[in-house]
């Protein structure tokens, strides 16, 4: 088994370089993590680039809900990835599905060719899949080089039979790495029960916000706001390299 690796999803700069400070091995770029994340803004990507020395991959997700796409969405997709090449990222993360449960191969092998030389990371689209297992295979086909998949559950340890499943049908074929509701306290058992050598969290706190006027009732505008922590991080790491 190879040694572990640690990726932060982090959803600002401010959560990436927390995730670098605490010692990820990698970030994923993203925004709007209360919908499962989706792509982050060109200023975003762009400092990011340019504060990080861990690899950075970013997410490429127009939007929440399903990886059902329309063509206008895949353009959005495709130029979102021009984007990430010409900045210099080191990978994106893609994923698509059409209507019933299968991946889109069409739209992803588009995505794959557009990322050039840039590394690939299916994400949990693949846990919405009909069926996991010819997914992964489907993913393998496409050229990427890991899953992320909570087994299919609504977190990681839940779905840690299902990950090891993966992880032997992967063959080291692809890496297969776990993620949803990651924390230093479950790290461990996951990775007894999964058999996955990398793992996915957020390590998010609440970060309060400095303003002194204070206004509540406004869904959305609320003042405070979820970050990763640099702190959880370092607990993630710890955790991981426990032996």
């Amino acid at each position: 088994m190879s040694a572990p690796l640690l990726e932060i999803a982090a959803n600002s700069l401010a959560s990436a370089l927390a995730a670098q400070d605490g010692g990820a091995d990698r970030v994923e770029l993203c925004e709007n993590l209360g919908e499962g994340g989706c792509t982050p803004s060109f200023g975003t990507i762009a400092v990011a680039r340019d504060k990080l020395s861990i690899p950075l991959y970013v997410l490429i997700r127009p939007r929440g809900g399903d990886f059902l796409y329309d063509d206008f969405e895949r353009e959005v997709m495709l130029r979102d990835i021009e984007t990430c090449v010409r900045l210099g990222c080191d990978g994106v993360v893609i994923g698509a599905m059409d209507a019933d449960g299968e991946v889109d191969k069409d739209t992803c092998h588009a995505l794959v060719e557009a990322a050039g030389p840039l590394g690939i990371t299916f994400h949990r689209a693949l846990d919405t899949a009909r069926d996991r297992s010819r997914a992964l295979e489907a993913a393998i086909q496409l050229g990427c080089e890991r899953v992320l998949t909570s087994g299919g559950q609504a977190n990681a340890l839940a779905g840690a039979a299902t990950i090891a499943t993966l992880v032997r049908q992967a063959a080291g074929r692809i890496k297969v790495m776990a993620g949803a509701g990651v924390t230093p306290d479950n790290l461990g058992l996951l990775r007894e029960r999964s058999n996955a050598d990398e793992f996915h969290a957020s390590a998010g706190a609440m970060r309060c916000s400095a303003m002194r006027h204070r206004t509540t009732g406004l869904p959305g505008l609320e003042p405070d706001w979820r970050q990763s922590d640099r702190d959880r991080v370092a607990a993630l790491r710890a955790a991981l390299h426990d032996d």
